[in-house]
């Protein structure tokens, strides 16, 4: 009875009520049952004193509530409350925890909510809390607890599938969706539409229409087709599965098209397959039905500026988001970064940058990666000094950009301190670090740790294996290089194209051309011959000196591009023909087919080396024409043509019009200045050159060469000090050979044997030859004996070695010893090259061979080389100098030798075709000998002609009897 008088009291202690004030906490102790179990104990309580139950406002027991405290984000109250809570409603208690665990991706709270919900009650007899902890586990990215929890649950509601689907497919597992998906149908789960989604997004990632096309039938079927989040979830599939045109038509179909996610999913769609144009085209479209955009529209928008031709559009909708300050979050902010930097507009990602509040690691890694992308890798460095400062922590994205920036600078200390960072946080292990780790360390050329940093990679993938073979191959490692090509097929990763490319350069290194066959049959047989592959083929058969096969390939390519025609026109300038050359640069020029810089630079090379002016002159007219830049490796190969045709004052003209003169172009004049014996001008040009700019080993070896040429002994001899002591640069074996030459000349032959005897490197044959030829100048025979024997010992395939110490024996009178060094020559099969001479007239090089009757104009030629010596003979007392006919034969055999040698047929073709007045121009292959050199002189003077010629070593110019050389040469 005495319950009776206290109605409102069983209304306090219902159990509708999930959370109590921590004053009332003891009171949930008792449930209803209990309260009519032990009436006495109630009435006892309320006798004396009686029970005051608290009043709360309605305000203030929501406001305490855990569902409201979930909603609110708090994470550690909500743990704290979580241990007062009523334990008679554990779905509803945990439930608002577990989701607010999967919201904050907190895993680790995450199992602690699970161990207490395994101690309150039983998990898999709750089909609810078993959902909400798949559900949290698939989003903390811990699908194996997922799984585990699936597993044990004895019944599972289409809530569960969906969570368990949602999970693999958050963490990209679509495969495990499939598995699930076969599974619901045999089990006959039915589908409903918060199901679609997910195994619609399994399908894009998955490239699989078919499948993608099944479910949108059963969509179909179960009326689901027609609901916001199936469509556009359909529309994602088909855009993922290259079917755009299915997109499209979905999306064309829906009725009501004011969903701004719908539009959102056909913009992504269309941006995200590069059709750009398209995709902007739809954001107008949305923008004209009256739709607001959110940050998804504004993002995909962005991404549709993919180049520099849509930095107008992304302006543009830079401007919009400026306008409305709600849309400019760190997505939104990160986009706009990347667009700018896409369009290649730094400075304006760098504004947009500033300009931020807060800058997440996101922006930061896509300006490091702009700044990679546009080649700015000092600034990309300094910035990362930024990156630092502002306390980020650099993650992968941020090491790869580092990595690359180091690699393309050669900064190997700096790449070396990143190495040692990723390793210590694991990131080494990372497929794309460990791929760029090898990257960097080729590009600086250490090549140890490379095979180090390839070594630690566990998983190597094709780009690990191709990144470490090129690395070989470019450092000049080419037989490593080829032994990894024969294991990674072992391993039996397929080979790409760019791999083969690296293998080519491999042989090329090697210059094996059995190699390069065996390469060329194997990209063949696997039908791998694009027209990268093919041009590379043309260019490695031309490095190894097999120009039969390299036009062959060159002949089968059906459509040509510049590449294929520079190649071949390469190959053929490596290989000696430069005829054959300038005749396919012609065949070039009257294609479809514009020539680029390289072709330009390879045809200036072929003129160069023929010493054919006038085609050199229509290259120049060509390159004003098409309105080439005069900067940069043209203008050096312009200098080296005009220097090498004789032409050193138009040479000098190009190299003054250029602005902005870079280290090549300096030592390409310097060059030319010495190749035709201004040897004090290359000097002063070298000393100018130093003022703002740091010579190198070239720049060096140029002026040394001009200091050889015009016999400057002491000039070289402390321009090679100042390379050592004050440049710090380890002199080659060129350097050597230059001052050996220069000292030789100089008749200081003791001086260059001690300075040869002094090296800290062993000498080389071209060193010994610099001394032996020296030696054969000045008649020093025991000096010359020793340097021909160090000659033939570090070469003895080199006829030319051979030549030359048979010469020096001929000249000493030692003919026998002279016949043994011609008859070792012949045993091993080496030929000399004989003495050749070409001269420009008219459109063609006309070639001759010492006592040459080949030429159709034979007699003409002869009859006009005898006018011309018998007025030597009457008019200038020209007397032939037979000694310089090392040959044992009878005097007046040498004599017509000397008459018949190839410059002098030049040089009588020249003066019966060439106007009065006009310069001959002459190239021989061979040094001029003593006796033509006199020749030339007499021509000069007596016929009033200039003559330019060009030997194997330098320009000789003759004008009315005297010559450039100064007779040392």
């Amino acid at each position: 009875m005495r319950l009776q008088s206290y109605p409102k009291l069983g209304i306090v202690f219902s159990c509708t009520s999930t959370l109590m004030p921590t004053p009332l906490a003891h009171f949930h102790t008792y449930n209803c049952s209990s309260i009519v179990a032990h009436p006495p104990m109630l009435i006892q309580t309320q006798i004396n004193p009686p029970l005051k139950i608290p009043t709360f406002s309605h305000k203030s027991i929501q406001t305490n509530t855990l569902k409201d405290i979930c909603l609110r984000g708090n994470l550690k109250e909500a743990f704290q409350s979580l241990t007062v809570a009523f334990n008679d409603h554990p779905d509803e208690t945990y439930g608002a925890v577990l989701d607010l665990c999967a919201h904050k991706k907190a895993l680790c709270q995450g199992l602690q909510v699970h161990a207490h919900v395994i101690k309150s009650c039983s998990v898999p007899e709750s089909v609810f809390l078993g959902t909400k902890l798949a559900f949290m586990y698939g989003k903390c990215g811990s699908v194996e607890d997922a799984e585990k929890v699936f597993d044990k649950m004895g019944q599972r509601s289409i809530f569960t599938w969906n969570a368990m689907i949602g999970a693999y497919v958050s963490n990209g597992k679509p495969f495990e969706v499939l598995e699930t998906y076969k599974e619901m149908r045999v089990l006959g789960v039915s589908l409903d539409a918060y199901s679609f989604p997910s195994l619609l997004k399994a399908s894009g990632l998955l490239k699989n229409l078919y499948l993608g096309a099944e479910i949108h039938g059963l969509a179909v079927k179960f009326g689901y087709d027609s609901i916001v989040c199936v469509v556009n979830s359909l529309v994602a599939m088909y855009a993922k599965c290259d079917d755009l045109c299915g997109a499209r038509r979905l999306f064309g179909r829906m009725v009501q098209k004011d969903d701004v996610v719908s539009w959102n999913s056909i913009i992504s769609a269309y941006s995200s397959s590069g059709k750009s144009r398209e995709a902007l085209e739809l954001f107008r479209e949305m923008q004209k039905a009256g739709l607001d955009s959110n940050t998804y529209t504004i993002v995909a928008s962005l991404q549709a500026c993919e180049d520099y031709s849509f930095r107008k559009l992304g302006k543009e909708i830079h401007a919009a988001v400026l306008k409305s300050a709600q849309l400019l979050d760190a997505h939104v902010a990160g986009a706009l970064v990347a667009m700018y930097v896409r369009c290649c507009k730094m400075s304006e990602a760098v504004r947009t940058f500033n300009e931020l509040d807060e800058k997440d690691k996101v922006v930061w890694n896509s300006m490091l990666t702009g700044f990679i992308q546009n080649g700015m890798y000092s600034e990309a460095l300094h910035f990362f000094h930024d990156f630092r400062n502002a306390g980020e922590k650099p993650d992968q994205v941020t090491v790869i950009s580092i990595l690359l920036a180091c690699g393309r600078l050669g900064y190997l200390l700096t790449g070396m301190e990143l190495h040692a960072y990723a390793i210590k946080n694991g990131f080494d292990l990372d497929l794309q670090v460990g791929n760029t780790l090898i990257d960097m360390y080729a590009k600086c050329c250490c090549v140890n740790y490379m095979g180090y940093a390839f070594n630690r990679i566990p998983n190597k993938d094709l780009i690990s294996w191709t990144t470490v073979i090129a690395g070989y191959a470019q450092n000049n490692y080419g037989l490593k290089a080829f032994e990894l090509f024969q294991e990674v097929q072992l391993v039996g990763i397929d080979v790409d194209p760019m791999m083969i490319g690296s293998v080519l350069i491999a042989c090329s290194e090697l210059v094996c051309v059995s190699q390069v066959k065996e390469i060329h049959g194997y990209i063949i047989r696997r039908g791998l011959s694009d027209i990268v592959l093919q041009n590379m083929v043309i260019d490695v058969y031309g490095e190894c000196g097999n120009i039969d096969y390299a036009v062959r390939t060159f002949e089968l390519i059906k459509f040509k591009d510049v590449v294929s025609w520079t190649s071949m026109i390469s190959a053929y300038v490596h290989n000696g023909l430069a005829n054959e050359a300038l005749e396919l640069f012609h065949i070039l020029m009257k294609t479809n087919i514009h020539p680029d810089s390289i072709a330009l630079k390879c045809a200036l090379s072929a003129a160069s080396s023929l010493s054919a002016l006038k085609y050199g002159k229509e290259i120049h007219s060509f390159i004003i024409r098409q309105h080439f830049s005069l900067e940069g490796s043209i203008a050096s190969s312009l200098v080296d043509m005009y220097s090498r045709c004789g032409m050193v004052e138009s040479a000098h003209k190009i190299f003054k019009s250029v602005e902005s003169k870079d280290l090549v172009l300096w030592t390409s004049m310097i060059t030319a200045y010495g190749m035709h014996g201004y040897g004090k001008v290359a000097i002063d040009l070298f000393n100018k050159m130093k003022e703002n700019l740091t010579p190198d080993h070239i720049a060096f070896l140029s002026v040394l060469y001009a200091c050889s040429h015009s016999g400057l002994i002491d000039e070289g001899r402390r321009l090679f000090h100042i390379m050592k002591c004050e440049y710090q640069l380890e002199p080659w074996p060129e350097h050597y050979a230059c001052l050996v030459d220069l000292l030789g000349r100089a008749n200081c032959l003791e001086e260059a044997y001690e300075f040869v005897k002094s090296m800290q490197m062993a000498p080389t044959a071209e060193i010994w030859c610099a001394l032996l030829r020296a030696c054969q100048v000045h008649s020093n025979q025991e000096l010359g004996e020793i340097a021909a024997q160090k000659l033939l010992e570090l070469n003895p395939e080199n006829p030319g070695h051979y030549v030359l110490i048979s010469n020096v024996f001929a000249a000493e009178g030692r003919c026998k010893d002279a016949e043994k060094i011609r008859t070792r020559m012949k045993e091993k099969g080496l030929k000399k090259s004989p003495g050749c001479s070409w001269i420009e007239v008219g459109n063609r090089i006309h070639t001759f061979m010492a006592r040459d009757k080949s030429h159709p104009e034979c007699y003409q030629i002869t009859k006009k080389l005898d006018q011309i010596t018998q007025k030597l003979e009457n008019e200038g007392g020209y007397v032939p100098r037979t000694k310089f006919v090392l040959h044992n034969v009878e005097e007046n055999e040498k004599v017509k030798m000397l008459y018949e040698h190839s410059e002098r047929l030049a040089i009588a073709y020249g003066l019966l075709k060439n106007a009065e007045g006009t310069p001959i121009r002459i190239t021989k292959n061979l040094r001029v000998c003593g006796d033509c050199h006199t020749f030339c002189k007499l021509v000069s003077k007596l016929f009033r002609r200039e003559l330019v010629v060009r030997d194997a070593n330098r320009f000789h110019h003759f004008e009315d009897g005297i010559c450039s050389c100064g007779d040392f040469w």
